[in-house]
């Protein structure tokens, strides 16, 4: 065999061998399905960042994002092991947990109410005992009232003294048509910029600012089981997101242009806005990424038994151990890297 021959074959054999490294590499990715809580918006930046980015593929993860057609259901799915993940509200997260269904909170991605009242600002209503007599329109959810009645007593009044509604979905249209004088279940960093985009600049009636204990809006939960059997996934997921919303936080406006590529239909003229405020939501009081405080879940699970919010199988609200819904061993591991 002539040296030219002897060449073109080891050089055959390496690109092969270099060929089937790549494809062993991309058939070793860990398939991972993560459900949404909602259509994508600035708050998922940070996910779609660690996607465009390569950080999932870098920790050995091909995630699927998606919504799904009923964001009710994504603890079910994430419980049952039907999706690997799933964001979802604190709220909800306790209510599931209480039911048995067998979910962990393992990350807190927004970490103060988001929700509030909102009111537009020329009928003057600025505090919840200017709502007195008022129509305030909502969801329709089980801690609509809960909330509501919350504020009003922190400012002296009583649910009763206000006609509450249900308009589904239709909050902000509800509101600027002026069917509602106010609205609760609005996101002070989505609708009200989406509102003052049209002309009708709103009032914001923070709950944490009138009795509502402070929670967690967003968390990122998984199974019990995947986060005691399959920990370093869970790790990995983890330390991709991390990535993904630290370069989010570093050049918010960038963060928008990742979303908006990727999810074409998103509406930069509010999402630009809604991200500067929403950032710092993103971290907690010394500025770590994800955290969940024991204090915050036990006083917002203790409201909840006080509304009646969480009532188990038997009726009952006793004997229940919460603590299981959350841990902080992944964004511990993450933040000490």
């Amino acid at each position: 065999m002539s040296k030219f021959s002897s060449t073109r074959t080891i050089l055959v054999i390496l690109v092969l061998l270099l060929f089937a490294a790549c494809s062993s590499s991309d058939e070793e990715k860990t398939k991972v399905r993560l459900a949404l809580d909602w259509i994508p918006w600035s708050n998922h930046s940070g996910l779609y960042i660690a996607q465009d980015r390569g950080d999932f593929a870098e920790e050995g993860l091909d995630v699927e994002i998606y919504v799904p057609n009923d964001p009710a259901t994504t603890l079910m799915s994430v419980g049952a092991g039907e999706d690997d993940f799933g964001l979802s509200y604190q709220s909800e997260v306790l209510i599931a947990g209480r039911a048995g269904v067998p979910i962990t909170s393992i990350a807190a991605l927004v970490q103060h109410p988001l929700n509030s009242i909102m009111s537009l600002q020329s009928s003057g209503i600025k505090r919840p005992a200017d709502l007195k007599g008022k129509i305030v329109g909502a969801y329709g959810v089980p801690s609509d009232a809960p909330l509501l009645e919350t504020m009003l007593k922190a400012d002296g009044l009583k649910l009763e003294e206000v006609d509450l509604v249900n308009v589904g979905f239709d909050l902000v249209p509800a509101l600027i048509s002026k069917k509602v004088d106010a609205i609760i279940g609005a996101y002070w960093v989505a609708e009200s910029i989406s509102a003052e985009n049209q002309g009708f600049p709103v009032h914001v009636i923070k709950m944490e600012d009138w009795g509502v204990p402070d929670f967690y809006e967003i968390v990122l939960v998984t199974s019990q089981k995947n986060a005691s059997e399959s920990k370093k996934l869970v790790q990995s997921f983890i330390t991709a997101i991390s990535k993904g919303y630290q370069d989010a936080l570093d050049d918010p406006q960038e963060a928008i242009n990742v979303l908006s590529r990727l999810v074409p239909e998103t509406d930069e003229d509010t999402e630009r806005q809604g991200i500067t405020l929403l950032t710092p939501y993103w971290l907690d009081e010394r500025k770590i990424f994800g955290w969940q405080s024991a204090e915050k879940w036990e006083s917002f699970a203790k409201w909840m038994v006080s509304n009646d919010l969480l009532l188990g199988p038997d009726d009952s609200q006793s004997n229940w151990d919460f603590t299981k819904l959350y841990t902080n061993e992944f964004i511990e591991t993450q933040s000490t890297n």
